[in-house]
């Protein structure tokens, strides 16, 4: 089997490289880096996936059994990959998110109507409003994410690639991915107050029960892996999340179990709470996913336990913390003043 991936030597590709060279899949990268000395068993590609037709006769020559693009960003991009690979490949998995159900929209309100019912399924209602977040969240995410363009939208890539009769695809709706390499660093500001010795955080009440999905890295590639491999994932859409719906509260618990702070977590009202704690949007609407049918259809279940995963991020958290700290979000006099 042959499998090109396209912008996979970010986060989550070099641990789905690793799973298909295991399944014994010839993996070809896709990318603009030169890196062809770095995986003796790995071919290499060089290019920009904004021109994939540049390079539509290596693509033939390799002709790929999967293609597997981790960078979709907007519907014209989808549409060129499935241009590009229109009889070439046999089928195309797109790497999608769970920001495509309406649940999204309403907890950031640009959408109408009452809370969506979860834990989320791939039937529940889609957004109807395009844009995914709020502006000034995602220029906040594309500077950690740079493929994310002015016109991201998740739900356009999912239409493109399942509208395709001559080319099958795959859609996984993917999580928060935590672990060694997360560019958002999602661990960080809990694991910075317990080892900078505070002996209480804080958590805004209606914020400390909202259930978000979450995956670690290892076991969402995983999840990509045994989609990549499965026939019986031609043309399927999936959830990809642990099973477990922890709330903010529970999650919060569970990285200072693990990362040994003895501390109290303490939960306060919304208007005693300093501003760098505040968040936007409406916290009654959870975002927790069902991953039952990848489990059902395809076998898939996480190959690293909660507590690895949590001891295995905390650890790289530690040694590599982001080039950049804002004080401003570490304000413990003003934290500190809440308590008082």
């Amino acid at each position: 089997m042959r499998v090109l991936l396209i912008g996979g030597n970010g986060f989550i590709g070099p641990a789905v490289v690793q799973g298909l060279r295991r399944a014994g899949v010839e993996v070809t990268l896709f990318h603009r880096e030169n890196r062809s000395g770095t995986d003796p068993d790995v071919n290499h590609i060089l290019g920009d996936r904004n021109d994939l037709a540049a390079h539509a006769a290596a693509f033939r020559k390799l002709a790929p059994d999967v293609v597997i693009d981790f960078i979709l960003s907007s519907g014209r991009q989808a549409r060129s990959l499935m241009e590009a690979f229109r009889g070439v490949a046999g089928r195309v998995v797109a790497l999608s998110s769970i920001d495509v159900y309406r649940a999204c929209g309403i907890l950031h309100g640009s959408e109408p109507g009452p809370v969506q019912p979860t834990p989320l399924t791939e039937e529940s209602e889609l957004r109807t409003v395009s844009r995914t977040c709020p502006e000034e969240v995602v220029k906040k995410a594309r500077k950690n994410l740079p493929w994310l363009d002015d016109e991201y939208d998740k739900i356009q890539v999912e239409q493109a690639v399942m509208s395709e009769s001559e080319l099958p695809g795959t859609v996984l709706r993917l999580p928060f991915v935590y672990g060694p390499g997360d560019k958002n660093h999602r661990l960080f500001p809990m694991v910075k107050r317990m080892d900078d010795g505070r002996k209480v955080i804080l958590l805004i009440e209606e914020w400390a029960q909202w259930v978000a999905p979450r995956g670690f890295v290892e076991s969402v590639a995983a999840a990509i892996v045994a989609a990549t491999v499965a026939e019986r994932a031609r043309g399927r859409i999936y959830n990809v999340a642990e099973p477990e719906h922890y709330s903010d509260l529970e999650w919060a618990r569970a990285i200072a179990r693990v990362a040994g702070w003895e501390g109290e977590i303490r939960i306060i009202p919304s208007e005693r709470a300093p501003q760098h704690l505040k968040r936007h949007g409406n916290p009654r609407q959870h975002w927790s996913a069902d991953s039952t049918r990848i489990r059902s259809e395809l076998g898939y279940s996480e190959p690293v336990a909660l507590n690895a995963a949590l001891r295995a991020t905390i650890a790289w958290e530690r040694a590599n913390p982001p080039a950049e700290i804002d004080p401003a979000q570490f304000d413990y006099a003003a934290e500190d003043a809440c308590l008082d």
